[in-house]
């Protein structure tokens, strides 16, 4: 079995983040959260902010490889690898990315999340643990426009995300970003059980339980005798999925 340390040294920081976006997406498949060749993840080439890692269009996620692995440009060109970039994947996430700063950019339409963005009211309440962790932390896109054909669209959705961690799509879907391909589908992950868990408690026709703020905020702020904060959560849920990936979908990593 291989294994993937994130803390580790790497002597080539733009392969080892090949290997975390193809895991990641693989991992995509396995939790429920894609739609076969459609959607992208994406990642700034390590060391540049112009630059961005993408699987080219046309392969299932379920094969994804770090040497298929892309690099693109806001303008659309291919600067490494093979293909051409989805139009949508150019015009969303090179704007977000340049826009919010963010290294990683998720984009899904994942089912749970999608199913909340459907309804009117699409607010991800928090009357639960996992919910608390996103108070305040998602930005909403309340105007779907139709599928993305221009950069004006991704800068539109970065005028809505700002500096937050997930924005909801309203009839469309999700995005959540981060410093790291472990922070960004952690968060993807999270996310998508607090949207199924909410929408299952709604189901019951019963009105929901939403945690004060008081409490909220003590969720949010972690005691500080805890002896695993959130940074090394992320690291060490991802390196327990990359073996989950060794045992059941090998090759990511080729």
């Amino acid at each position: 079995m291989s294994v993937h340390p994130l803390h580790s040294a790497s002597s080539d920081a733009v392969w080892q983040a090949k290997v975390h976006l193809a895991g990641a997406l693989r991992l995509a498949v396995l939790d429920g959260f894609e739609e076969g060749i459609d959607n992208h993840f994406t990642m700034c080439v390590p060391g540049r902010e112009d630059a961005y890692l993408v699987l080219p269009f046309g392969k299932h996620w379920s094969e994804a490889r770090a040497s298929d692995m892309m690099v693109f440009n806001e303008a659309g060109e291919t600067l490494e690898g093979e293909g051409v970039v989805e139009l949508s994947a150019q015009c969303i996430h090179a704007p977000l990315h340049r826009l919010t700063g963010a290294k990683v950019v998720l984009h899904t339409h994942q089912p749970w999340a999608t199913a909340l963005n459907m309804l009117q009211d699409n607010r991800l309440l928090p009357a639960s643990q996992t919910a608390a962790f996103f108070h305040n932390r998602i930005a909403y896109d309340h105007t779907y426009t139709g599928l993305a054909k221009t950069l004006r669209e991704g800068e539109r959705l970065a005028a809505i995300m700002q500096d937050k961690q997930v924005l909801f799509m309203k009839n469309h879907g999700v995005v959540t970003v981060g410093h790291s391909v472990a922070q960004a589908y952690r968060r993807l992950y999270k996310l998508e059980k607090a949207c199924h868990t909410q929408l299952l408690a709604m189901g019951s026709g019963q009105p929901l339980q939403v945690l004060s703020e008081e409490v909220i905020a003590e969720v949010l702020q972690r005691a500080p005798a805890d002896r695993h904060p959130v940074a090394e959560r992320e690291r060490l849920y991802f390196e327990a999925m990359l073996r989950v990936l060794d045992r059941v979908n090998p090759g990511y990593a080729d």
